[in-house]
């Protein structure tokens, strides 16, 4: 087994797997991550149906994107989240169908249109926001502020080469 030494300066063993050598520590790190994901999922459900019973999972998060960014164009916001046209138009006009967003005119191009949160979804998404911020205070309240902190830098770094 070949040693690899750590930032930490730690020796670590790698075992061969199949002829390659296994990094645990992205091993571990995609294990932690399914994990996450899979609860995330799991919660995005619960907050979605908390905002509106009829709201789909992933459309949560044109809410979040919404009231972070403001108004936007559809193509924007389905850049933002890598999917594609049709799909952001379906949740679109589901979001719109619950009245949680609107479509404006867009005054930079009169042919296009911006996306905005209503003032019944901003409401309805806010209550839910808070609930949800209040659990993670509770759950992270024996961590220290700068390990939040360094939590939330290190999944934006990854959020943002992903």
């Amino acid at each position: 087994m070949a040693a690899d030494v750590h930032a930490s300066g730690t020796a670590h063993d790698r075992a061969p797997a199949g002829g390659r050598e296994v990094d645990h520590e992205f091993l571990a790190l995609e294990r932690e991550l399914a994990v996450f994901l899979r609860r995330a999922r799991a919660n995005s459900g619960e907050m979605a149906r908390e905002v509106h019973p009829e709201l789909e999972p992933a459309a949560y998060g044109l809410l979040v994107r919404l009231e972070e960014s403001g108004s936007q164009r559809a193509t924007a916001l389905a850049g933002y989240f890598g999917v594609g046209k049709a799909t952001m138009s379906r949740q679109l006009r589901a979001l719109e169908e619950l009245g949680l967003v609107t479509r404006e005119p867009d005054p930079a191009d009169g042919r296009a249109s911006l996306v905005r949160i209503t003032d019944e979804g901003l409401a309805r998404f806010r209550q839910v926001r808070d609930a949800r911020r209040d659990m993670y205070v509770r759950r992270l309240a024996e961590w220290d502020r700068t390990e939040v902190a360094e939590l939330a830098r290190l999944l934006h770094q990854l959020n943002s080469r992903v």
